[in-house]
């Protein structure tokens, strides 16, 4: 019995080790100071903006319409791409059980059975058999190389989930940016459809003025010209429409209802809501893509601590139980319990200099995330900072562009009148007809851009509650 009681406090030997604080080699780490403004940039291009803090909010208060709000749960339900980032994080979480494993050990068993004959009816047959457990090789973790590693490896976990939910808000942006680009392309088949057959009624027109002899060829070639050029624009638009409907389901991951799709670019402007910037740049610190630099520039701090304690010696301890009997019978008898330990220590006196630059390499590493950390909040700074200057002008251009075509259609319908009154020349209504057409068109384009707008700032602001950051 005593020596079963020795060989229980060998095994229970292990446990001080398993619980054995380690101290980290890895240097403390202290967040970067973000390398842009406290406030957004202010001046005539910008709008004041609120003094309250950006508030989290979801797609469905920003994007209000019910059908776009349908279409991004069924994407988000159905989207490879998010599958794909769904199923990067699963492997990142399985990857950090695997890692923190190291920092347990190993327990095994393994048992075995032999018969031995020598024929004869000798006294040299019997039986042996055998069972053993134990620790293989659990290294002590003293200068913390396999917590920094556990560590570093969950800063690399939260990083891709942060990676993820870019996913996530890129995906609903680019659906409403797609569902605004079909409204403006429905549009402007719209209006080319409607030039097409006011230049067919010109055309007839000038014709009938030809054969009556008050009208030069040129004048039908000239209108001629004006109805195809809007034939080959109602051609083109046919095929944006499709592609958009192509992009929209492609986003959507699957087929959709396209009685969900917008009817025209100023519904689409009428439901978006205003996103607030706040006066400080620190929101920009929860935008996914800042938030995995971060976990990055985390991850490759902690690596530099696995790197500095592979400088110095490893520490391996190894226990066994075992059995062993020549009867069944008597296995698990006293005189057949056998128990050993050993522990070993290995430390590389001279390997040129490897693991001094492992360090080297880990720091250089570390350096390259803290750029790259910083490097995505002046990006991110950037993008709201033009985005604020955009949306300071947009309803001005607006405004100007519907008061540019109202006073070309004027002008067309005008001219049209003295035309056929044989007042104006030809020319001067076909010029009449291509102002309003083109100022038709670029009002469409400033709508879509203060639809653009408003989709770029829920992207460029990354505040989607629904996408939340982990905690910092």
């Amino acid at each position: 019995m005593n020596r079963r009681l020795r060989a229980l406090k060998l095994a229970a030997c292990a446990l001080p080790a398993m619980a054995l604080g380690a101290c980290s080699m890895a240097p403390k780490y202290v967040a970067p100071t973000p390398p842009v403004p406290v406030s957004w940039p202010v001046g005539d291009a910008y709008l004041s903006q609120s003094e309250a803090a950006l508030p989290l909010v979801s797609y469905s208060e920003i994007f209000r319409d019910r059908r776009l709000q349908s279409l991004v749960e069924q994407a988000l339900a159905n989207n490879r791409d998010l599958r794909v980032a769904a199923a990067n994080v699963a492997a990142a979480r399985a990857q950090v059980r695997v890692t923190r494993a190291n920092q347990f050990p190993a327990i095994g068993l393994s048992g075995s059975a032999a018969r031995t004959e020598a024929g004869g009816g000798s006294s040299g047959d019997g039986s042996n058999y055998s069972l053993q457990g134990g620790i293989s090789s659990f290294e002590l973790d003293l200068f913390g190389k396999l917590a920094n590693a556990t560590q570093a490896q969950r800063d690399t976990a939260l990083s891709t989930e942060a990676a993820a939910r870019t996913v996530r808000l890129g995906l609903v942006a680019d659906l409403a940016q797609a569902w605004a680009n079909y409204a403006a392309d429905r549009d402007l088949l719209q209006i080319a459809q409607a030039t097409a057959a006011n230049a067919e009624r010109g055309v007839a027109l000038t014709g009938a003025r030809l054969k009556g002899g008050v009208a030069p060829r040129t004048d039908l070639r000239q209108a001629e010209q004006v109805l195809e050029t809007a034939r080959g624009d109602v051609a083109s638009q046919t095929t944006a429409l499709a592609q958009d409907v192509n992009a929209i389901r492609l986003l959507v991951g699957a087929d959709f209802d396209e009685s969900l799709l917008p009817g025209n670019i100023g519904e689409v402007n009428q439901s978006l809501a205003v996103l607030p910037a706040g006066t400080s740049s620190q929101v920009l610190l929860r935008r996914p893509d800042v938030v995995e630099a971060e976990y990055s520039l985390r991850a490759a701090n902690a690596d530099i601590g696995v790197a500095r304690a592979e400088l110095f010696p490893s520490i391996s301890l190894t226990g066994l139980l075992g059995f062993a009997s020549d009867a069944l019978s008597s296995l698990f008898d006293k005189g057949a319990f056998a128990a050993t330990g050993t522990a070993s220590a290995t430390w590389s006196i001279f390997n040129a200099g490897g693991r001094t630059a492992n360090v080297e390499v880990a720091k250089a590493q570390r350096d390259a995330a803290l750029a790259t950390y910083e490097k995505a909040i002046q990006t991110a700074f950037s993008e709201v900072a033009d985005a604020l200057a955009d949306q300071g002008t947009l309803a001005e251009r607006v405004r100007a562009a519907s008061s540019y075509t109202e006073a070309a259609a004027d002008t067309a319908r005008l001219t049209e009148a003295t035309y056929r009154q044989g007042i104006a020349s030809s020319l001067d209504n076909l010029d009449a007809q291509r102002s309003l057409y083109t100022a038709r068109q670029q009002e469409i384009a400033v709508r879509l851009a203060f639809a653009s707008n408003r989709i770029t700032l829920y992207r460029v602001l990354g505040g989607d509650q629904a996408t939340p950051a982990q905690d910092r």
